[in-house]
């Protein structure tokens, strides 16, 4: 299972030592254009700036500035995790600047660690909330605190500056160092025999080891990891499954409890096993894998069902309607299915990986960047309010896009995503590249054995299926191109041109595989449908039960009040009536029926109203819906009677 290679270490934000597949960093693959390029264009101009306002106009940088003063408690602002946000923030602009130089980010970013590091203690300790006079002491409140998960958003955005930056002077890499090995002296083995009550520390340390070398770091990860689920945590109103503290990792059996933590956990556990040889834990988290996405995960990727608890809940218990479905936990998915996958291979994490993004992380901004839903829900009901611009939002409880949230993990989160998306797109093994997501995009990289993989990626995906990879001058030795295909895209086609014609190839959903030595010029062309296909749900979804939903590629479609112009409640689909693409949009036919209150709401049958009225109606890809203002939408439709 390892992997021997002599390529530098790559510019991402997971680079196991052993695995399966090999990731391709910042420094092998830029995406040049389409969907995603947009969206990180949007975050580098729009999103970061943004950011940086509402986190010095409600002082949460300003925290530290306190700190260094030594003036707290009095002034601070912002809940018990608010340092996170500071973090995630750095660790976006140091993957933007790894992306492209830009002197005023540079500035922003080293003034903001200047005044992080200040606050740093002598012992390495680094909070705003705790350990002073006048505030809770340190590691006082592991349940509910944060210390530990915000340490452990500080570790990564320095291992980013690290690959973005080696060497760089402005210290980040030596605060978090210092941190980390109080972190180890407090709480190794003969230290407080606890965890953190939010997982994320356990990541942050991996990467951490990765970057410095130090085995000490991976250690107290694992040892994180293995104390959860023995009972370490004080029990609360949500029960100690809410931790993920109600059972030891390695047996679960599928993810439960508050599903960013789930899914943090889950990422972290796959790190230490992938750094320890521990091919147990590593069985059991992919179980839990194929068992939430199974049951406990929506079409769009989302997860998490519960909005008291922002958990998951029993299978197949996922109601459109109380989706909470919270973006952070699609982030967090996402790293869960990377580490799965770089560890495994298998086209279906990555396939989970693309579903969430395009449904989940990219669904949150508004398309000029500077709104976020914090949960995305599957069926809006009534009419959204619009946000007010200038004041936080209770974090669910905004029925459209706003600026900011009183807890706003998610603004940040989605940043840190975007900017480093394209180290998620490609990996390498002993045999060749293989390309998981699709945009266009140029990847470049030594391979093992003297090999050499240069090509580019044009494609116009999603809109279009069309994928070609076009072979450049740097291309040497023989290796293997694999192209990923969609289990949705059952009848795919693909050709092989050189010098010589065109060969068609065999394709099935997983990975198509050619392999050559290629020259410069060749192409592969990769053929994925995308007509628009009905997607029924597994009648144990009670809530779902009766409806359908309309996918395109990887797109969710809605049905929104605006195209319709009723209220999607009335909506009924003809479901023996062709999808249809009309000038670039999907159309489905549309009972409209309009029903009246009879008084009581229940009797022998459904009555029936006025007779129905059908329409062709536009649908429109769930990341762009609420786009146009308040509007009621549904995601999975009734089937017409």
């Amino acid at each position: 299972m390892t992997i021997t290679s002599h390529t530098p270490t790559p510019i991402a934000p997971v680079v196991p030592s052993t695995g399966a597949l090999r990731p391709l960093g910042l420094d092998a693959v830029s995406i040049t254009g389409g969907f995603w390029a947009e969206r990180q264009d949007v975050n580098r101009r729009a999103t970061l700036a943004h950011i940086a306002h509402w986190l010095e106009r409600e002082g949460w940088i300003r925290n530290f500035d306190l700190a260094a003063s030594g003036t707290l408690p009095a002034g601070r602002r912002g809940r018990e995790f608010s340092d996170s946000e500071v973090y995630k923030y750095l660790e976006a602009v140091a993957w933007e600047l790894g992306r492209a130089h830009d002197d005023d980010l540079e500035r922003s970013f080293r003034a903001t660690v200047s005044r992080v590091a200040a606050a740093q203690e002598a012992d390495g300790y680094l909070n705003t909330r705790f350990g002073r006079e006048g505030q809770s002491a340190r590691w006082s409140d592991l349940e509910w605190g944060h210390e530990l998960y915000c340490l452990g958003h500080l570790f990564q955005a320095a291992v980013a500056r690290a690959r973005t930056a080696p060497g760089s002077d402005d210290g980040l890499l030596e605060v978090a160092v210092r941190a980390a090995d109080l972190v180890c002296e407090v709480f190794g083995e003969d230290g407080i025999a606890s965890v953190c009550g939010h997982p994320e520390i356990e990541t942050g340390l991996v990467e951490l080891a990765r970057v410095t070398g130090s085995r000490r770091y991976v250690e107290q990860a694992k040892l994180f990891v293995d104390r959860r689920g023995t009972g370490v945590l004080r029990p609360i109103e949500f029960g100690q499954a809410y931790f993920q503290d109600d059972q030891p990792v390695r047996e679960a059996t599928v993810l439960r409890g508050h599903a960013v933590r789930a899914n943090y956990l889950s990422a972290g556990a796959a790190d230490a096993a992938a750094e320890t040889g521990d091919e147990e834990l590593l069985g059991a988290l992919a179980t839990q894998w194929d068992n939430t996405v199974a049951r406990r995960t929506y079409i769009t990727g989302g997860q998490g069902a519960h909005h008291q608890d922002e958990a998951f809940g029993a299978d197949f218990e996922l109601p459109s309607d109380r989706a909470y479905s919270e973006t952070c936990a699609g982030v967090a998915s996402v790293q869960f299915s990377w580490r799965l996958l770089l560890a495994r291979g298998g086209a279906h994490y990555a396939d989970l990986i693309e579903r969430t993004l395009y449904n989940v992380v990219a669904t949150s901004p508004s398309s000029d960047g500077t709104a976020f839903y914090y949960a995305n829900t599957l069926q809006q009901r009534t009419p959204g309010e619009p946000a007010d611009p200038d004041t936080p939002s209770a974090r669910a409880e905004s029925s459209l896009r706003a600026p900011w949230f009183d807890v706003s993990c998610c603004p940040p989160n989605v940043a840190r995503t975007f900017a480093s998306l394209a180290s998620y797109l490609a990996t390498t093994d002993g045999a060749g590249v293989q390309l998981h997501q699709y945009a266009p995009a140029t990847v470049r990289t030594p391979l093992d054995g003297g090999a050499f993989a240069d090509f580019a990626v044009a494609t116009e995906y999603p809109a279009d299926g069309a994928i070609v990879v076009t072979i450049g001058e740097g291309s040497s030795g023989e290796w293997t191109l694999a192209l990923r295909v969609p289990a949705w895209a059952e009848g795919s086609t693909a050709e092989l041109r050189t010098a010589r014609g065109a060969e068609p190839l065999q394709v099935a959903p997983g990975y198509l595989e050619v392999r050559r030595e290629f020259r410069a010029g060749d192409t592969v062309t990769l053929h994925l449908p995308l007509a628009p296909r009905l997607t029924h749900p597994d009648p144990r979804i009670d809530a779902i039960r009766g409806t359908v939903a309309v996918e395109r590629g990887p797109e969710v479609l809605a049905l929104e009040s605006v195209d319709l112009g009723s209220d999607v409640a009335d909506a009924e689909i003809l479901t023996d009536e062709p999808l249809r693409e009309e000038d670039g949009r999907v159309t489905a036919a549309i009972s409209l029926r309009r029903r009246h209150d009879a008084g009581w709401p229940y009797g022998a049958a459904a009555p029936d109203d006025a007779a129905p009225e059908t329409l062709r109606v536009p649908l429109v890809a769930y990341h762009e819906w609420a786009e146009r203002g308040p509007s009621t939408m549904r995601i999975w439709v009734p089937e017409a009677r």
